[in-house]
């Protein structure tokens, strides 16, 4: 379940909605397209804006569409202990097969308060955890020596997402975990890099739009063709770095409405990419051999309905 590309999966919006059928499309190209793990309701899926029950419909949705063909991540966030523990009571009975629960944000507490945080989450159900460190968004790190007590002392706190871009980090969380703890990159661009320190695979972004290319990436690598995974690397880097030119998840919904895949409507405080980037954005594209089309994305934010 943890290894390979797994896509951290956008939210597909019409008209201030969760558009559900093109999601449960989505769910289906990715089956088809050789995604390891569908990852719901992250920062790419914009689960800070969703509403409860959206959020709980866009679980649902992937659940049932996946059918167990691929394994489901949901995405866990709070900067309350117990609000975090109730959301992961709630998803361990979705059917989901493990939770990525994001480092508290905001509240900035100490490594003793992320160590407490995560202990009381992982009591409160049995599903398997993922646990997801990325100090850009946070305001903290989960240091190394905290996250290895963590996975020793929580039998269901199985893997990382680790998103802090620092290499020394993951070399040492690689050689001081216990024996099957994963680290997942959460950072396309260190993909590679981190695999050769020891990760398994990524929480993908470009997944969203090259699903094959990136899971093919993981899968060289793993399988010891190392001239394959950088030719793959280097192909799909400028287009990770244009999928970044605004905050994630503004460009990879422009380019997924470029490509056809859904519309790039997006919910505020987030706006849609700007002129100026999408006229970086597209060439990129084309670069790839990927044909784009060419609608204007002056849309207005999506708003909660």
């Amino acid at each position: 379940m943890f290894q390979g590309s797994c896509v951290a999966l956008v939210t597909p919006m019409k008209d201030g909605r969760i558009d559900e059928e093109k999601l449960r499309e989505l769910v289906e190209w990715h089956v088809r397209e050789g995604t390891q793990a569908l990852v719901p309701c992250g920062s790419t899926g914009e689960a800070a804006t969703l509403k409860q029950e959206e959020y709980l419909r866009v679980l649902r949705a992937v659940v049932d569409q996946s059918k167990k063909r691929l394994p489901v991540i949901a995405g866990v966030s709070g900067n309350a202990t117990w609000k975090v523990s109730e959301i992961f009571q709630e998803v361990a009975g979705l059917g989901v097969d493990a939770a990525l629960v994001l480092v508290p944000y905001y509240n900035k507490p100490t490594q003793g308060g992320l160590l407490e945080h995560f202990k009381v989450v992982a009591r409160s159900a049995k599903l398997p955890i993922v646990v997801y460190n990325i100090p850009g968004r946070t305001g903290v790190n989960l240091l190394p020596a905290t996250l290895v007590r963590l996975a020793r002392e929580c039998s269901n706190i199985v893997a990382v997402k680790e998103a802090s871009g620092n290499l020394d980090q993951v070399s040492e969380i690689v050689g001081t975990a216990p024996s099957g703890f994963v680290v997942l990159s959460g950072d396309d661009s260190l993909t590679l890099p981190m695999m050769s320190v020891g990760a398994r695979g990524v929480v993908s972004v470009v997944a969203n739009i090259l699903p094959k290319d990136t899971s093919q990436l993981c899968r060289a690598y793993l399988d010891g063709c190392l001239q394959e995974a950088q030719k793959l690397h280097g192909k799909l880097y400028p287009v990770i770095k244009a999928l970044f030119i605004e905050t994630n998840p503004i460009p990879v919904k422009a380019a997924m409405e470029f490509l056809g895949l859904c519309r790039s409507e997006i919910r505020l405080p987030l706006t849609p990419l700007s002129p100026e980037s999408q006229k970086k954005l597209v060439p990129v594209l084309e670069d790839y051999g990927l044909k784009v089309r060419k609608p204007s994305l002056a849309v207005a934010s999506s708003a909660i309905v």
